[in-house]
C-alpha cells in the first residue's frame, strides 16, 4: 500500500523525489497546467529538451499534463539529476493525488530511485579506480 501524503491546510498532494545527489520537494494542485520550479518556469529552469521531457513525461503518461498545476522546490547536483528527482518527485505527489495512477507510474519506472552515485576516489590514485602509469625502469 501506497502511504498518502497531502497537506492539511491547502490540500495539495506532496511527493519527494531523490536522484543522485539532488532532491525535489513536489507540491500538486489543481489548475491549468503550470510547472514552476524554484519560482521559475519549466522551460527557463530547464534549458535542455532532454530534462524538459524528463519532467513532463509522468504528466503525459498520468493524462494530467494541462489538469495540473506542479510547484517544484529542488537541489544538489546537476541538471539530469534535478529532473530525474522532479520526475520521481512528481509520480509520488501523483500517487498521493490519485492512487488509482500507481500501476501506470510504477510499470513506467517513475517510483523506481536510480541509486547509481559517483565512485569516491581513493587515496594513491588519480580517481575512483585510475592507478598511476607503470614505469619498468
Amino acid at each position: 500500500m501506497v502511504a498518502v501524503k497531502r497537506d492539511k491546510i491547502s490540500g495539495d498532494a506532496l511527493g519527494t523525489g531523490r536522484r543522485k545527489t539532488s532532491v525535489a520537494r513536489v507540491r500538486i494542485r489543481a489548475g491549468s497546467g503550470k510547472i514552476m520550479i524554484n519560482q521559475r518556469p519549466l522551460a527557463e529552469f530547464f534549458l535542455i529538451d532532454q530534462d524538459r521531457r524528463t519532467v513532463t513525461d509522468v504528466l503525459k503518461v498520468a493524462g494530467q499534463l494541462d489538469k495540473l498545476d506542479v510547484s517544484i522546490r529542488v537541489n544538489g547536483g546537476g541538471t539530469t539529476g534535478q529532473a530525474g528527482a522532479c520526475r520521481m518527485g512528481i509520480a509520488r505527489a501523483l500517487i498521493s493525488y490519485d492512487t488509482e495512477l500507481f500501476p501506470a507510474m510504477r510499470d513506467e519506472g517513475f517510483l523506481t530511485r536510480d541509486s547509481r552515485m559517483k565512485e569516491r576516489k581513493k587515496y594513491g590514485k588519480h580517481g575512483a579506480r585510475k592507478g598511476t602509469q607503470f614505469s619498468k625502469r
